[in-house]
Formats: C-alpha cells, structure tokens, sequence
C-alpha cells in the first residue's frame, strides 16, 4: 500500500506546470506538505507549503532533510534555445548539472519517488516513426532541437540513477504540448504565432494536452507511487491546418526545398525566435503517442480532449502574434 502522509518537494516551482501541480496538490488532504524550489517567487500563495527561493543546482539535502520530503517533481528545466553553439552547451551542461545536483541531494535525502517530466520530442520525428509510439519506442531526437537533446541526455541521466538507486522508484512523463489557459511554454512560444509556416501535401495530427489533466496525472502517480515511463496526452488529435484556423493564424505552405532553406535563413539572421529545421519535421512527421500504459497504471480517463485543450488556450488570450517574417 502506498505510504500515507507524503511529503512532496517541487523544483521549478513557479513555474506554469509547477504552479498549476501546487494548486492541485494543495486540494490533497492525503499529502502532509509541499515544499517548492524556485529562483523566482510563487506567483500564487499556496498554504501547508514551504518555499524556498534557490537555484536547485545547488545542493538542497538539508532543506529535503528538515522537511522530511518523500517523493520530489524535478520541473526546474532551461528550455531557452541558444543564440548560438556556445549558448546552446551551456544551456545544455546547465540542465544536467542541475538534474546531477537534484539527484545526488535526493540520495543524501533518502526520497524514495523521483519524478521527472519529460517531452514527446525525444522521440524525434522522422519519417519512419511508428503510429502511435508507445512508450518503450528508441529516442531519437533531432540534433537540431536543443530543448528535445536536453530532455533525451537528462532521460539517460535518470537511468543512470536508477540502476545505482535501486531502491527508489522513478517515474518519467514524456508530456506532449501542455496548453489551457494562459499557457507558456516553449511550444507556445515557438509555434503559436501571426502566421505559420506549413510544408505543401502535409496535415500532420497534433496532440495537446490540459495543464490540470496533467496535474492532475501527476497527483495520482505521487499518491500511488507508480514508477516507469509514460507518454502523456489527451484524447484525440488537432490536425495542423485545422490549428492554424483555431489561433486564426495565416498558413503558408511550401514546398520542402524552399522552405527549410527558409528557416535556416530565418534562423541565421536571427529575424525568428527558435527557428529550427525540427519544426518542419514536426510539421511533416507527426510525433502520435500512445496512452494506454498511463491509462492502464493510473485509470485517469482526461477531462479535456487535445481539440479542447487548444480551444481553451486560443480563447484565452494569451498566445503569442508576433508576426513571423514567412
């Protein structure tokens, strides 16, 4: 049976992901108390929590020790694509210190649950890719999308702990597009723009999923101690085309020869934030999980399908009209 009275430790708690699983967290009479880590303050008060204002690539043993924490979401991720190659490694060496440090703090601590999310993108999108991938599926990220290169090396990381840690249960989420409202995160910010670039014969199906169905997902998995790796999605799918006209967005569509030398040049010059090759791929081959291992150990069915989940997100405001220089 699952042990009663957790203590749950968040890192990259102020977070979108990390405030929406606070406000869940908070509802659970079960849990004895939260305790969060960020650099920024809470953007919202949280009751029965401790908050600590720290970078958590520092070792926090002695704050995990004090609270007597349990179970810990490591959320704390640099997602911001480098303006160059230099930017790119330090960001990348940043992130897997920062999970080294959080990893090695949480063995001095003795937690016994380690949760990490991670993303769909470490899968790649190829042009061979199974539909839908399960969840034990190779993963094969595009080298040309840093954030999915971070995520897959931080995945490697955690295999690593868990084969010296045997004892301690470890659960990764690879999470597809989290959007509702006031949405931000790197797929907004990279996708949802004034006008979108769209590759001729392609209509990929898109997946998306609600902030509180995953809050939601991870308050079973830390009350329920359900270790292994799980893809995370909604139900149903949003092809590209049919997104465009739902952000009211303007699709231009071009021929694969002209419109990756496009990106590259828009990326080049610096006049698109995170323009990348990878987002045609993801234009063309589609990253389709399948669910049914987290339906199967959580019996969670979603609140929202992936079509309401960008409904919500469109209607809300938030999304970003920049215009893009296609």
């Amino acid at each position: 049976m699952a042990q009663q009275g957790k203590v749950v430790a968040i890192t990259g708690a102020s977070g979108y992901v990390g405030t929406k699983l606070l406000e869940r967290l908070e509802q659970e009479p079960s849990l004895r108390k939260l305790v969060a880590f960020d650099v920024n303050s809470l953007p919202l008060p949280v009751h029965n929590i401790a908050f600590y204002r720290k970078n958590v690539s520092e070792p926090i043993e002695d704050e995990l020790n004090d609270r007597g924490v349990t179970t810990l979401v490591h959320l704390a991720f640099n997602d911001r694509r480098g303006a160059n190659r230099r930017e790119i490694d330090a960001i990348h060496e940043e992130n897997l210190e920062t999970l080294r440090s959080v990893m090695a703090s949480c063995a001095s601590a003795r937690v016994t649950h380690l949760i990490y999310l991670s993303s769909h993108t470490v899968y790649g999108a190829h042009s061979d890719n199974p539909i839908p991938i399960t969840d034990d599926a190779p993963m094969r990220p595009s080298h040309d999308f840093p954030y999915a290169h971070d995520k897959h090396h931080c995945e490697l990381l955690l295999d690593e702990y868990a084969r010296a840690q045997q004892d301690v249960k470890i659960t990764v989420l690879r999470s597809c597009t989290v959007l509702g409202h006031g949405a931000d995160n790197l797929a907004t910010q990279s996708f949802f723009h004034s006008w979108m670039l769209g590759v001729f014969d392609y209509n990929p199906p898109m997946q998306f999923v609600y902030d509180d169905d995953l809050a939601r997902v991870m308050s079973i998995i830390i009350q329920k101690e359900i270790p292994g790796t799980f893809n995370v999605a909604g139900d149903g799918v949003v092809h590209y085309r049919d997104m465009a006209k739902i952000i009211k967005s303007r699709l231009v569509n071009l021929p694969p020869f002209l419109a990756y030398p496009l990106v590259k040049l828009c990326g080049g010059l610096r006049l698109q934030r995170d323009a990348s090759t990878d987002s045609l791929d993801r234009v063309r081959w589609p990253i389709l999980m399948s669910t049914g291992k987290l339906h199967k150990a959580t019996g969670y069915r979603f609140w929202h399908t992936g079509l309401e989940s960008l409904s919500a997100f469109a209607n809300s405001g938030y999304f970003y009209k920049d215009p893009a220089p296609f």
